[in-house]
């Protein structure tokens, strides 16, 4: 129907790829705000996605300034026909946000075990990193440094959605065996 679709996501991400397919490959994809500021043709009619595991306060960063832009643009009435933003951020990513930083501070170190190339793991590790200085991301048990243990009284062990329990069991085991 005529609108530019914006995408706030990771130009080479799996879930991009896939949507600007779907779109014949006509949409704006932005990683920030003043990408959105220099790419976005507000003069069009716009709407705003985000790739699921992009940054929520961002997000909104983005929706707030464009909808400022394009209300510049056109009568206070007219706006919702000219601009909308949709929320496809993952709740479950971001739902876990209050939990994690109480999981965080209340141990004296986090491992933060996911994939490397996880976009929720990368966003979640930093929610946990925010509180907590003491926060490894480790996608590999092999590359826990023990020494980040030191002086420590409590560990935690959390990951990414998609990270297996069964996996976080045995970096927990790998723990319990190097340090008993």
């Amino acid at each position: 129907e005529g609108w530019q679709i914006v995408i706030f996501g990771k130009d080479a991400h799996a879930e991009v790829i896939g949507l600007r397919g779907v779109c014949n490959g006509d949409v704006v994809v932005i990683a920030n705000v003043d990408e959105a500021l220099s790419k976005v043709d507000l003069s069009k009619k716009t709407i705003l996605f985000s790739q699921t595991t992009m940054d929520k306060s961002t997000f909104y960063d983005i929706k707030k300034i464009l909808e400022q832009k394009a209300a510049e643009l056109v009568d206070e009435g007219e706006l919702k026909e000219q601009f909308l933003a949709k929320d496809t951020l993952c709740h479950f990513v971001y739902g876990r946000e209050d939990n994690l930083k109480a999981f965080s501070t209340e141990n004296d170190v986090v491992l933060f075990v996911a994939g490397r190339n996880s976009s929720n793991g990368k966003s979640l590790y930093h929610i946990c990193k925010s509180v907590n200085e003491r926060v490894f991301f480790v996608e590999d048990y092999k590359e826990i440094d023990f020494s980040w243990f030191d002086n420590a009284e409590k560990v935690g062990i959390t990951g990414a959605t998609s990270t297996p329990q069964w996996y976080m069991e045995l970096v927990k085991m790998k723990i319990e065996e190097k340090i008993n």
